[in-house]
Protein backbone atom coordinates (compact mmCIF):
# COMPACT_ATOMS: atom_id res chain seq x y z
CA UNK A 1 0.00 0.00 0.00
CA UNK A 2 0.97 3.69 -0.18
CA UNK A 3 1.64 3.89 3.58
CA UNK A 4 4.00 0.89 3.58
CA UNK A 5 5.79 2.29 0.56
CA UNK A 6 6.30 5.66 2.29
CA UNK A 7 7.49 3.91 5.46
CA UNK A 8 10.01 1.93 3.43
CA UNK A 9 11.22 5.12 1.68
CA UNK A 10 11.63 6.80 5.08
CA UNK A 11 13.63 3.82 6.40
CA UNK A 12 15.79 3.84 3.24
CA UNK A 13 16.44 7.58 3.63
CA UNK A 14 17.44 7.12 7.27
CA UNK A 15 19.76 4.24 6.38
CA UNK A 16 21.26 6.29 3.53
CA UNK A 17 21.83 9.24 5.88
CA UNK A 18 23.47 6.97 8.49
CA UNK A 19 25.65 5.41 5.78
CA UNK A 20 26.77 8.84 4.52
CA UNK A 21 27.47 9.99 8.09
CA UNK A 22 29.57 6.85 8.68
CA UNK A 23 31.47 7.44 5.42
CA UNK A 24 32.14 11.05 6.42
CA UNK A 25 33.32 9.95 9.88
CA UNK A 26 35.65 7.33 8.32
CA UNK A 27 36.97 9.91 5.82
CA UNK A 28 37.71 12.48 8.52
CA UNK A 29 39.28 9.80 10.74
CA UNK A 30 41.57 8.83 7.83
CA UNK A 31 42.44 12.51 7.23
CA UNK A 32 43.24 12.97 10.94
CA UNK A 33 45.38 9.80 10.91
CA UNK A 34 47.35 11.04 7.87
CA UNK A 35 47.88 14.45 9.51
CA UNK A 36 49.08 12.72 12.72
CA UNK A 37 51.50 10.53 10.71
CA UNK A 38 52.88 13.63 8.94
CA UNK A 39 53.19 15.36 12.32
CA UNK A 40 55.10 12.40 13.81
CA UNK A 41 57.40 12.42 10.76
CA UNK A 42 58.04 16.15 11.22
CA UNK A 43 58.71 15.54 14.94
CA UNK A 44 61.31 12.89 14.01
CA UNK A 45 63.01 15.26 11.56
CA UNK A 46 63.00 18.03 14.16
CA UNK A 47 64.56 15.60 16.68
CA UNK A 48 67.31 14.78 14.15
CA UNK A 49 67.96 18.49 13.64
CA UNK A 50 68.09 19.05 17.40
CA UNK A 51 70.59 16.18 17.71
CA UNK A 52 72.78 17.75 15.03
CA UNK A 53 72.50 21.09 16.80
CA UNK A 54 73.65 19.37 19.98
CA UNK A 55 76.66 17.96 18.09
CA UNK A 56 77.43 21.44 16.79
CA UNK A 57 77.31 22.80 20.34
CA UNK A 58 79.73 20.03 21.39
CA UNK A 59 82.06 21.00 18.52
CA UNK A 60 81.84 24.63 19.55
CA UNK A 61 82.77 23.74 23.13
CA UNK A 62 85.68 21.62 21.85
CA UNK A 63 86.67 24.49 19.57
CA UNK A 64 86.74 26.87 22.54
CA UNK A 65 88.87 24.35 24.48
CA UNK A 66 91.24 23.92 21.54
CA UNK A 67 91.49 27.67 21.10
CA UNK A 68 92.39 27.93 24.80
CA UNK A 69 95.03 25.21 24.33
CA UNK A 70 96.34 27.10 21.31
CA UNK A 71 96.54 30.29 23.36
CA UNK A 72 98.44 28.37 26.05
CA UNK A 73 100.81 26.98 23.41
CA UNK A 74 101.33 30.45 21.98
CA UNK A 75 102.02 31.77 25.48
CA UNK A 76 104.49 28.92 25.98
CA UNK A 77 106.14 29.77 22.66
CA UNK A 78 106.41 33.42 23.68
CA UNK A 79 107.91 32.34 27.03
CA UNK A 80 110.37 30.05 25.22
CA UNK A 81 111.26 32.90 22.89
CA UNK A 82 111.89 35.12 25.90
CA UNK A 83 114.02 32.42 27.53
CA UNK A 84 115.96 32.03 24.30
CA UNK A 85 116.48 35.78 24.11
CA UNK A 86 117.69 35.69 27.74
CA UNK A 87 120.16 32.91 26.83
CA UNK A 88 121.38 34.96 23.88
CA UNK A 89 121.79 38.00 26.12
CA UNK A 90 123.69 35.92 28.72
CA UNK A 91 125.94 34.48 26.00
CA UNK A 92 126.55 37.96 24.69
CA UNK A 93 127.36 39.19 28.23
CA UNK A 94 129.62 36.16 28.78
CA UNK A 95 131.49 36.79 25.56
CA UNK A 96 131.76 40.49 26.29
CA UNK A 97 132.92 39.81 29.86
CA UNK A 98 135.39 37.18 28.64
CA UNK A 99 136.73 39.54 26.02
CA UNK A 100 136.95 42.33 28.59
CA UNK A 101 138.78 40.07 31.07
CA UNK A 102 141.14 38.84 28.39
CA UNK A 103 141.81 42.42 27.36
CA UNK A 104 142.30 43.41 31.00
CA UNK A 105 144.71 40.49 31.55
CA UNK A 106 146.54 41.35 28.37
CA UNK A 107 146.72 45.02 29.36
CA UNK A 108 147.88 44.12 32.86
CA UNK A 109 150.50 41.75 31.46
CA UNK A 110 151.72 44.47 29.09
CA UNK A 111 151.64 47.01 31.89
CA UNK A 112 153.45 44.61 34.19
CA UNK A 113 156.04 43.87 31.52
CA UNK A 114 156.49 47.52 30.83
CA UNK A 115 156.62 48.32 34.54
CA UNK A 116 159.11 45.53 35.13
CA UNK A 117 161.20 46.72 32.22
CA UNK A 118 161.06 50.32 33.41
CA UNK A 119 161.87 49.35 36.98
CA UNK A 120 164.65 47.08 35.71
CA UNK A 121 166.02 49.95 33.69
CA UNK A 122 165.47 52.62 36.32
CA UNK A 123 166.17 50.56 39.40
CA UNK A 124 168.71 48.01 38.46
CA UNK A 125 169.69 48.08 42.08
CA UNK A 126 166.30 47.00 43.43
CA UNK A 127 166.38 44.16 45.81
CA UNK A 128 165.22 40.65 44.81
CA UNK A 129 162.72 40.81 47.61
CA UNK A 130 160.65 43.49 45.87
CA UNK A 131 160.80 41.60 42.54
CA UNK A 132 159.61 38.41 44.24
CA UNK A 133 156.84 40.31 45.97
CA UNK A 134 155.69 41.79 42.69
CA UNK A 135 155.78 38.38 41.02
CA UNK A 136 153.66 36.96 43.84
CA UNK A 137 151.08 39.72 43.36
CA UNK A 138 151.04 39.14 39.62
CA UNK A 139 150.68 35.41 40.14
CA UNK A 140 147.72 35.97 42.51
CA UNK A 141 146.06 38.32 40.03
CA UNK A 142 146.59 35.84 37.23
CA UNK A 143 145.18 32.99 39.34
CA UNK A 144 142.12 35.13 40.17
CA UNK A 145 141.59 35.95 36.50
CA UNK A 146 142.02 32.28 35.60
CA UNK A 147 139.45 31.27 38.23
CA UNK A 148 136.94 33.79 36.91
CA UNK A 149 137.61 32.53 33.40
CA UNK A 150 136.89 28.92 34.49
CA UNK A 151 133.67 30.00 36.21
CA UNK A 152 132.61 31.90 33.09
CA UNK A 153 133.32 28.78 31.01
CA UNK A 154 131.14 26.70 33.39
CA UNK A 155 128.38 29.31 33.09
CA UNK A 156 128.77 29.24 29.32
CA UNK A 157 128.55 25.41 29.29
CA UNK A 158 125.44 25.50 31.49
CA UNK A 159 123.89 28.16 29.26
CA UNK A 160 124.67 26.04 26.19
CA UNK A 161 123.01 23.04 27.86
CA UNK A 162 119.99 25.20 28.75
CA UNK A 163 119.97 26.47 25.19
CA UNK A 164 119.94 22.88 23.88
CA UNK A 165 117.07 21.95 26.22
CA UNK A 166 115.17 25.08 25.23
CA UNK A 167 115.74 24.34 21.54
CA UNK A 168 114.44 20.79 22.05
CA UNK A 169 111.43 22.12 23.93
CA UNK A 170 110.94 24.69 21.19
CA UNK A 171 110.98 21.96 18.52
CA UNK A 172 108.57 19.86 20.61
CA UNK A 173 106.29 22.84 21.16
CA UNK A 174 106.46 23.77 17.49
CA UNK A 175 105.47 20.20 16.54
CA UNK A 176 102.66 20.28 19.12
CA UNK A 177 101.57 23.69 17.84
CA UNK A 178 101.56 22.45 14.23
CA UNK A 179 99.58 19.39 15.30
CA UNK A 180 97.09 21.52 17.23
CA UNK A 181 96.83 23.96 14.32
CA UNK A 182 96.07 21.08 11.93
CA UNK A 183 93.54 19.66 14.37
CA UNK A 184 91.92 23.08 14.82
CA UNK A 185 91.83 23.59 11.04
CA UNK A 186 90.14 20.20 10.63
CA UNK A 187 87.68 21.08 13.38
CA UNK A 188 87.06 24.48 11.79
CA UNK A 189 86.35 22.73 8.49
CA UNK A 190 84.02 20.28 10.26
CA UNK A 191 82.32 23.13 12.10
CA UNK A 192 81.95 25.03 8.83
CA UNK A 193 80.40 21.95 7.20
CA UNK A 194 78.10 21.45 10.18
CA UNK A 195 77.15 25.12 10.19
CA UNK A 196 76.30 24.96 6.49
CA UNK A 197 74.40 21.74 7.12
CA UNK A 198 72.57 23.34 10.06
CA UNK A 199 71.73 26.35 7.90
CA UNK A 200 70.34 24.04 5.22
CA UNK A 201 68.46 22.02 7.85
CA UNK A 202 67.05 25.20 9.40
CA UNK A 203 65.92 26.37 5.96
CA UNK A 204 64.42 22.92 5.29
CA UNK A 205 62.82 22.94 8.75
CA UNK A 206 61.29 26.37 8.15
CA UNK A 207 60.08 25.24 4.74
CA UNK A 208 58.69 22.01 6.17
CA UNK A 209 57.08 23.91 9.04
CA UNK A 210 55.45 26.33 6.62
CA UNK A 211 54.40 23.44 4.40
CA UNK A 212 53.01 21.57 7.40
CA UNK A 213 51.13 24.65 8.59
CA UNK A 214 49.85 25.28 5.08
CA UNK A 215 48.84 21.61 4.71
CA UNK A 216 47.17 21.70 8.14
CA UNK A 217 45.28 24.87 7.26
CA UNK A 218 44.34 23.39 3.89
CA UNK A 219 43.13 20.19 5.57
CA UNK A 220 41.22 22.19 8.17
CA UNK A 221 39.63 24.38 5.48
CA UNK A 222 38.82 21.32 3.39
CA UNK A 223 37.39 19.54 6.42
CA UNK A 224 35.42 22.68 7.29
CA UNK A 225 34.08 22.95 3.74
CA UNK A 226 33.23 19.25 3.64
CA UNK A 227 31.70 19.51 7.09
CA UNK A 228 29.65 22.48 5.97
CA UNK A 229 28.67 20.58 2.83
CA UNK A 230 27.80 17.58 4.99
CA UNK A 231 25.79 19.79 7.31
CA UNK A 232 23.98 21.24 4.29
CA UNK A 233 23.37 17.73 2.99
CA UNK A 234 22.22 16.58 6.43
CA UNK A 235 19.98 19.61 6.67
CA UNK A 236 18.55 18.77 3.26
CA UNK A 237 18.03 15.18 4.37
CA UNK A 238 16.40 16.39 7.57
CA UNK A 239 14.15 18.68 5.55
CA UNK A 240 13.40 15.77 3.22
CA UNK A 241 12.66 13.57 6.23
CA UNK A 242 10.43 16.26 7.69
CA UNK A 243 8.70 16.59 4.33
CA UNK A 244 8.32 12.81 4.17
CA UNK A 245 7.01 12.82 7.75
CA UNK A 246 4.51 15.50 6.84
CA UNK A 247 3.57 13.58 3.72
CA UNK A 248 3.24 10.39 5.75
CA UNK A 249 1.11 12.17 8.32
CA UNK A 250 -1.00 13.51 5.49
CA UNK A 251 -1.22 10.00 4.02
CA UNK A 252 -2.09 8.60 7.45
CA UNK A 253 -4.74 11.24 7.85
CA UNK A 254 -6.00 10.52 4.35
CA UNK A 255 -5.97 6.79 5.08
CA UNK A 256 -7.81 7.39 8.34
CA UNK A 257 -10.37 9.51 6.48
CA UNK A 258 -10.60 6.80 3.83
CA UNK A 259 -11.11 4.19 6.54
CA UNK A 260 -13.73 6.36 8.20
CA UNK A 261 -15.47 6.93 4.87
CA UNK A 262 -15.18 3.22 4.12
CA UNK A 263 -16.78 2.41 7.46
CA UNK A 264 -19.64 4.76 6.75
CA UNK A 265 -20.10 3.31 3.24
CA UNK A 266 -19.92 -0.23 4.61
CA UNK A 267 -22.44 0.72 7.27
CA UNK A 268 -24.70 2.25 4.62
CA UNK A 269 -24.18 -0.78 2.40
CA UNK A 270 -24.98 -3.19 5.24
CA UNK A 271 -28.03 -1.17 6.16
CA UNK A 272 -29.11 -1.18 2.54
CA UNK A 273 -28.36 -4.89 2.27
CA UNK A 274 -30.36 -5.56 5.42
CA UNK A 275 -33.18 -3.47 4.07
CA UNK A 276 -33.11 -5.35 0.75
CA UNK A 277 -32.96 -8.61 2.66
CA UNK A 278 -36.02 -7.66 4.68
CA UNK A 279 -37.79 -6.59 1.51
CA UNK A 280 -36.89 -9.89 -0.12
CA UNK A 281 -38.13 -11.77 2.93
CA UNK A 282 -41.27 -9.70 2.97
CA UNK A 283 -41.79 -10.22 -0.78
CA UNK A 284 -41.02 -13.94 -0.48
CA UNK A 285 -43.41 -14.31 2.48
CA UNK A 286 -46.10 -12.54 0.57
CA UNK A 287 -45.49 -14.67 -2.51
CA UNK A 288 -45.40 -17.91 -0.50
CA UNK A 289 -48.46 -16.87 1.46
CA UNK A 290 -50.35 -16.07 -1.76
CA UNK A 291 -49.33 -19.38 -3.33
CA UNK A 292 -50.19 -21.26 -0.15
CA UNK A 293 -53.61 -19.61 0.09
CA UNK A 294 -54.23 -20.29 -3.58
CA UNK A 295 -53.40 -23.99 -3.14
CA UNK A 296 -55.66 -24.16 -0.06
CA UNK A 297 -58.49 -22.54 -2.02
CA UNK A 298 -58.03 -24.97 -4.89
CA UNK A 299 -57.90 -27.86 -2.42
CA UNK A 300 -61.13 -26.62 -0.86
CA UNK A 301 -62.63 -26.58 -4.33
CA UNK A 302 -61.47 -30.14 -4.81
CA UNK A 303 -59.09 -29.36 -7.58
CA UNK A 304 -55.86 -30.25 -5.74
CA UNK A 305 -54.63 -31.78 -2.55
CA UNK A 306 -54.10 -29.70 0.49
CA UNK A 307 -50.51 -28.41 0.70
CA UNK A 308 -48.24 -29.00 3.67
CA UNK A 309 -48.65 -26.54 6.49
CA UNK A 310 -46.11 -23.77 6.12
CA UNK A 311 -45.17 -21.43 8.96
CA UNK A 312 -44.93 -17.80 7.91
CA UNK A 313 -43.37 -16.63 11.21
CA UNK A 314 -39.90 -17.31 12.63
CA UNK A 315 -40.17 -20.45 14.74
CA UNK A 316 -37.23 -22.69 15.56
CA UNK A 317 -39.47 -25.72 16.13
CA UNK A 318 -41.17 -25.44 12.73
CA UNK A 319 -40.09 -27.99 10.13
CA UNK A 320 -41.56 -26.08 7.17
CA UNK A 321 -40.94 -22.39 7.70
CA UNK A 322 -40.49 -19.56 5.25
CA UNK A 323 -37.41 -18.40 7.19
CA UNK A 324 -35.84 -21.89 6.93
CA UNK A 325 -36.28 -21.77 3.16
CA UNK A 326 -34.58 -18.36 3.14
CA UNK A 327 -31.69 -19.68 5.27
CA UNK A 328 -31.21 -22.65 2.95
CA UNK A 329 -31.30 -20.34 -0.02
CA UNK A 330 -28.72 -18.03 1.66
CA UNK A 331 -26.45 -21.02 2.34
CA UNK A 332 -26.69 -22.08 -1.26
CA UNK A 333 -25.90 -18.51 -2.34
CA UNK A 334 -22.79 -18.18 -0.21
Amino acid sequence: SQIEKLKQELIDLKQQAQKEMKQLADYYAQQIKEVEEKFQKKVGEIGQIQLERKLIKEFRREKAAMEKVLEDVKSMEISNRRDQEGVVRLERRFLEEKKRLEEDVEKKQIMMAETAQCEAVLQLKSTGREVFKENVCLHGAFAYQLKETMELQKIKQKLEEDKTVLLQEKETNEGLIQKKILQINRQKAQIGDLQRKVAKLEIALCRMTRESERQTQKTQHQALRENQASMVEIKKLQQLLEMKDREMNRVKKLARNILNERTEVERFFLDALEHVKQEIIKHYKKKVQTAYYRKVMEACAGKEEFPKIKTLKSNINSTNSVYRDLEEAEKCYW
